[in-house]
């Protein structure tokens, strides 16, 4: 059981999701006792177990789609009926509930840039369910008081507080510097970590301009396939409060997505 605990606070630790389920009632003949518990990854590799066979391939089943949903549920399971019984691979006859719960570190979004975007990026996406970073060079940009949202506000140069960031595969990194030179600083590191979501604001034109210039740095076309610029769902946004409303769909439309690598797609609200 130590080990299972382990395990959930390292997938944490990593930005990784799973599912763990717990047999919470039993009546008859059935593979395992109340409280036996089977953690399942989003990989959908397990460990611990609730009794093997068919029974256990179909709670991994039903643990992937709690992981996608993010909802935990109880399920019932019969094995009353031979057919049943037969395709668990156990001689077992009763029934038994298992409830199964998500294992998730609330998603950070990280929102480089403190302007009027970033305001209502930061409100709407609290509002939604994520965590809030804000990172700006300019102290007046970047306080508690402008965004009290925010579970974390740094005011320092950017490349300083790169390493002290805890990017993982929860993470969302939201580019909506005041300049191009910080977008193209911002994007270069981004693109070095396993953040689920980045975006970058701008016309197609500067984004053209960033790529050809981090091209020329080394950086493979396909390595900036996967970031989302012009940034958000196109909506036709135009205000502040609109083009956050398009950034924000868009992280959850990611968020809801299958936990598999995305490429994103070829336009967004800024285009």
């Amino acid at each position: 059981m130590a080990d299972l605990y382990e395990e959930i606070v390292k997938l944490k630790a990593e930005g990784r999701s799973g599912a763990l389920a717990t047999i919470i009632g039993t009546e008859g003949s059935t593979p395992r006792e109340t409280g036996a518990k089977m953690l399942v990854r989003e990989d959908g590799t397990i460990l611990g177990t609730i009794g093997g066979g068919g029974l256990e391939g179909q709670v991994i089943r039903d643990a992937l789609m709690v992981i996608g949903e993010e909802r935990p549920r109880t399920v019932h399971y019969d094995l009353t009926g031979m057919e049943a019984a037969g395709a668990a691979g156990m001689i077992c006859g009763g029934v038994l509930d298992i409830y199964i719960e998500p294992v998730i570190p609330t998603p950070t979004v990280f929102i480089f840039g403190g302007g009027h975007i970033s305001l209502f990026v930061a409100r709407i996406g609290a509002m939604a369910g994520f965590q809030v970073a804000v990172i700006d060079d300019r102290a007046e940009f970047a306080s508690k008081e402008r965004f009290p949202e925010a579970r974390q506000v740094i005011a320092e140069k950017f490349s300083l507080v790169f390493p002290r960031l805890q990017v993982n595969r929860s993470s969302y990194l939201v580019i909506v510097t005041r300049g191009h030179a910080d977008d193209q600083e911002v994007l270069e590191w981004a693109l070095t970590t396993e953040a689920r979501y980045i975006g970058m604001i701008g016309s197609r034109k500067k984004i053209r301009t960033l790529y050809r210039n981090l091209e020329e740095k080394g950086i493979a076309p396909e390595r900036l396939e996967r970031v989302f610029a012009p940034i958000g769902l196109d909506i036709g946004a135009l205000t502040p409060e609109e083009i956050a409303v398009a950034i924000v769909g868009q992280l959850i439309q990611v968020r809801r997505e299958s936990l598999t690598p995305r490429q994103a797609p070829g336009k967004g609200c800024m285009g």
